[in-house]
């Protein structure tokens, strides 16, 4: 998924707790639910910046040619821009494009 083009929003926003346990039932399970998605995309977002900063890395450089490249810098600020990865899997719960299952747990009980 493209994060860039996520709809999330980049600043706090209250929720309505109401609203994010309907599709659940129980608000701590959305909050799983949620969590473990955030997870996923903060991965995804930190291997993709690792992987466009690895282009910049000079494992001889001296000081003053770190702190004067440019593109490294932008391509960091842009990074630091967008919306949280909690943000972007909350919205993405709300909108409906989590798939998750929720497992019943038996009433038997093992000796």
């Amino acid at each position: 998924m493209d994060y860039k083009k996520s709809e999330a929003p980049v600043t706090t926003v209250t929720q309505n707790v109401s609203e994010l346990d309907k599709l659940t039932g129980n608000i701590y399970k959305t909050v799983v639910i949620v969590s473990r998605r955030a997870n996923q995309i903060a991965v995804d977002i930190k291997e993709e910046l690792s992987k466009k900063l690895e282009e910049f890395a000079y494992y001889t450089d001296n000081l003053e040619e770190v702190f004067e490249n440019r593109e490294q810098i932008e391509i960091s600020k842009f990074y630091e821009r967008l919306p949280k990865p909690t943000a972007i899997a909350l919205e993405e719960f709300k909108q409906g494009k989590i798939y998750f299952r929720m497992t019943e747990q038996s009433e038997e009980s093992s000796d």
